[in-house]
């Protein structure tokens, strides 16, 4: 995707308004406009406004908007291919002894709108119809030219790269929940092999808050803007067909973000409840304050989350002798801040803060912005429920889509930023991998209770019944 402008500045309103969707369809009874703004229009006229021409190529905003949202009503391979078919027919590209001039003139914008469709939705075309329906396209406009040829061929290569990253990356996953279960399989059979906690890993709450950065980033680096939509998709009642977007290949990297969150959360639960003695579980949670305090500097508003929801849970909140020795100052501020209370104003208050810092910075460090997720996800889902997708004379309902897209552009660009900390891959390796104790880690608290004489024995006072929460 260009870098320059970004989605975001030319989402901003006063360039939406001026500029948007004027060139080709004005007159089109299909497509309604208040104040030169698109509100709505018939699906086919939305996909013939998508496709370019000799004197029109759509705007940046109405190609992301339109492409994120039109899968609510059609898979993107049949998206592809009536796009294609549309521009065939247009330019008559069909048509024996095509004039070369004409191809020359419409083939740098098609190729435009193949590059963005490629780079932003990449995901895409893991469909093996949208591949052929690519390279079909590519090899007509590109006609024998040698210029063009080269163009579509870097289209392809750069696409191939970026789904190879894709299944790298899944499989990297998938090792780790491996590994991850295989520690915890050895913790029950094995508790003496509980050695370690995060202190005698790193001691360095910044430094543990600069590692759960790089997480962060690297998950939502790989979250592709259609995952947003796609877990609302439903069957479009004007359509017969079935779930268009039911799919095996369907990236699922929201759904994993979404479970680091609630690893980190239990792991914080599970580092604070393991010590045996007060002072030890009291040094934790204030390690684990700090650690919080850290990605509230950051920008890391998901980590910080984690950590407060990690502290909030029964096991912890239930340590009342344990909590009795720490300084909860700093805790308490942090709770503020994250106060769900009011729709949550205080983090959007701070997440505004960063945003704008992240505008006019000039370091990747100031850019950093990762969102508490779970309620970007909440936001996203309310506006696709609190809105109706098909107006009652048919319409698809744009005014609506152009205000998700405003929201998932903004996450599109704190996506891209580089992680500036220098990785520590001791430090990654036990957060991804440490065994953690959760609702469903029935069993595991054995192995902190000692049978003697015939009875149960409870050697750590509180602690016990903290951790056989999570049996229940």
């Amino acid at each position: 995707m260009p870098q320059t402008p970004t989605l975001v500045a030319m989402f901003d309103s006063s360039s939406f308004h001026r500029n948007l969707y004027q060139s080709k369809e004005e007159s089109c009874s299909e497509l309604y406009y208040q104040d030169n703004n698109l509100l709505s229009g018939s699906l086919e006229a939305l996909i013939q406004h998508l496709v370019p021409n000799v004197d029109y190529y759509p705007d940046r905003t109405y190609i992301f908007t339109f492409l994120l949202s039109s899968r609510l009503f059609i898979h993107p391979s049949e998206l592809m291919a009536r796009v294609c078919h549309v521009c065939m027919e247009q330019q008559r590209l069909n048509e024996p002894g095509l004039d070369k001039s004409q191809v020359r003139k419409i083939a740098p914008k098609i190729l435009q709108l193949l590059t963005e469709w490629t780079e932003t939705f990449p995901y895409d075309f893991r469909d093996e119809r949208m591949m052929r329906n690519l390279k079909d396209t590519a090899h007509r406009i590109t006609n024998g030219d040698e210029m063009y040829r080269k163009n579509v061929q870097q289209i392809i290569q750069n696409l191939i790269r970026k789904l190879a990253s894709l299944t790298q990356y899944e499989e990297l996953i998938t090792k780790i929940n491996a590994q991850s279960t295989d520690r915890m399989t050895v913790l029950k059979t094995k508790p003496q092999s509980i050695q370690r906690d995060i202190i005698t890993v790193c001691s360095d709450p910044y430094t543990v808050a600069q590692q759960l950065t790089h997480i962060e980033l690297e998950r939502l680096s790989y979250i592709g803007p259609e995952e947003f939509v796609q877990a609302f998709v439903q069957k479009d009642p004007l359509d017969n067909n079935e779930n268009c977007y039911s799919d095996r290949k369907k990236p699922r990297n929201l759904e994993a973000y979404v479970e680091w969150f609630n690893r980190l959360s239990y792991l914080v639960a599970t580092e604070i409840c393991m010590p045996v003695k007060k002072k030890h579980r009291a040094r934790m949670i204030e390690f684990f304050i700090d650690v919080a305090r850290e990605c509230f500097n950051i920008g890391n508003f998901n980590s910080l989350m984690a950590i407060i929801s990690g502290m909030n849970m029964s096991p912890v909140s239930r340590l009342k002798k344990t909590w009795a020795k720490v300084k909860t100052a700093k805790f308490d501020i942090l709770e503020h801040q994250m106060d769900p209370s009011s729709n949550f104003y205080n983090y959007r208050t701070a997440l505004r803060g960063a945003a704008q810092r992240s505008l006019t910075a000039h370091s990747n460090r100031e850019k950093i912005v990762i969102p508490f997720c779970s309620l970007l996800i909440k936001d996203i889902y309310f506006l696709n429920e609190g809105c109706t997708s098909r107006l009652p004379n048919g319409h698809v309902n744009f005014e609506k889509f152009w205000e998700l897209a405003k929201q998932v552009s903004e996450f599109m660009t704190w996506k891209q930023v580089e992680c500036p900390f220098e990785k520590d891959r001791k430090i990654l390796h036990y957060v991804l991998t440490a065994p953690i104790f959760s609702e469903d880690g029935k069993g595991a608290v054995k192995i902190l209770i000692v049978y003697q004489s015939g009875k149960f024995k409870n050697p750590v006072g509180e602690q016990i019944s903290t951790l056989m929460w999570f049996l229940s």
